[in-house]
């Protein structure tokens, strides 16, 4: 193997003690806007997914696929595009993945059928992954272990700037004109964060790009056999039960399905109202996350956050048990999307403590494809749990999946962040 020393690098070149300060500017700014754009599109279409569903005549199970095809998308993407990272770089998947999220927007609108409409979400879900996958590496690449929490959860809570007005716009003009008219804006949208990408610089280390390893990242710096190395397993499974319960809840998910058939109250307006400012009130709440993750470690918000969502979740089944009333749906939803920001970008900061500079696109592959199933698995349990015996065992499944992962994590999962710093920073 052939390996450069560290002062061999170019500019270009940013490792993990993190890149100069004009760099990490221009990749935050080439990232930040896509993700407001992106966020306001996808928040469009929160509110009327379900109504759309519904719109060719199926149940709540069925209406259910409509988020596994994203999601089963997104999980068969993962690890394609984590070799395509670490192949043909960062760049080009940047752009390619709002270009594909935008065609799949444009051809749900135009839908008509059900199959079609599983169909286009599952491109979609290709796109999507696409998108998290680059940005999550090229922020890896130039960001050092003590700021990739804020790095992180500052994208996404820059991502909810745009979440935040996409439900309550989509929700009014599907009332006004439609419910097509949402995934066309999302799709515009798409478009637009598709742009910055031909002016962003490749991050990709520059011994990988011309063929050669540098220091950085020599090239047995990434096994998959080291994927079986305690703790990576039990994170994984911890990470996969709360992915599954949050699941319910990002995207609108299946907890709009429910809210959809139980309560006449429920319309894609209220719902996208209800978004928005669950959106907003996360915002500063995502952020002070990674700081905490900096500051005290990982686990410190992951913990309690997935404990309490998972309870908030099973609330929800008792309301449905108990037929409880709109107000109390708001209340548990509240409690939801609260712990859900407290959440956003933790397991993306946990798995840039772990991956390896020589592979970065390949261990991210894994890790979303860890997310994607759990993602997926939501829907696909809530569909058979309804179908078997109502919300109220469906809500209480996937509530007890997330309380699972919160004790998982913390009596066998160890603090990454707190090991990377005491053994000199290396990962």
């Amino acid at each position: 193997m052939t390996t450069q020393p560290p002062s061999s690098q170019s500019p270009a070149s940013v490792s993990d003690a993190g890149g100069s300060p004009s760099s990490l500017a221009r990749i935050l700014f080439q990232l930040h806007l896509p993700a407001i754009a992106l966020g306001f599109g996808m928040g469009a279409t929160v509110p009327v997914v379900p109504e759309f569903a519904k719109s060719f005549g199926v149940g709540p199970e069925q209406a259910s696929l409509v988020f596994v095809a994203q999601m089963l998308g997104g999980l068969i993407a993962s690890i394609p595009i984590g070799y395509l990272l670490d192949k043909i770089g960062r760049r080009r998947i940047l752009i390619l993945g709002p270009a594909l999220t935008a065609l799949a927007a444009f051809l749900t609108a135009t839908a008509g059928s059900f199959e079609a409409l599983l169909l286009y979400r599952f491109i979609g879900g290709w796109g999507t992954q696409m998108w998290t996958l680059s940005r999550l590496t090229m922020i890896a690449d130039t960001s050092a272990s003590g700021s990739r929490g804020r790095m992180i959860t500052s994208l996404l809570g820059v991502q909810h700037v745009g979440t935040l007005a996409g439900p309550l716009a989509g929700g009014l003009l599907a009332v006004a004109y439609g419910l097509e008219v949402a995934f066309v804006l999302q799709g515009v949208f798409a478009l637009v964060a598709m742009t910055p990408g031909f002016f962003a610089r490749e991050t990709m280390p520059q011994g990988e790009r011309t063929g050669r390893r540098s220091a950085a990242a020599p090239a047995e710096s990434f096994s998959w056999r080291a994927l079986l190395a305690h703790p990576i397993p039990v994170m994984f499974l911890a990470q996969w039960l709360g992915m599954t319960a949050r699941g319910g809840i990002v995207a609108g998910s299946t907890v709009f399905v429910y809210a959809a058939y139980a309560y006449e109250e429920a319309d894609p307006a209220t719902l996208g109202v209800l978004s928005s400012l669950m959106a907003g009130a996360g915002i500063p709440l995502t952020i002070a996350a990674g700081y905490l993750m900096d500051r005290f470690g990982r686990k410190i918000s992951i913990v309690p956050g997935l404990f309490m969502l998972g309870a908030a979740m099973a609330f929800l089944g008792v309301t449905s048990f108990v037929g409880l009333g709109f107000g109390y749906f708001i209340g548990g939803f509240v409690v939801l999307q609260t712990m859900n920001s407290l959440l956003t970008g933790s397991w993306q900061v946990v798995g840039s403590d772990l991956a390896p500079p020589g592979g970065r696109g390949r261990f991210f592959a894994v890790g979303r494809t860890v997310t994607q199933a759990g993602f997926a698995s939501n829907p696909a349990i809530f569909s058979v749990c309804t179908a078997l015996s109502g919300f109220t065992l469906a809500l209480g499944v996937v509530g007890a999946a997330g309380m699972l992962s919160s004790l998982i994590l913390a009596l066998f999962v160890p603090e990454t962040h707190r090991r990377s710093s005491s053994s000199g920073g290396r990962e």
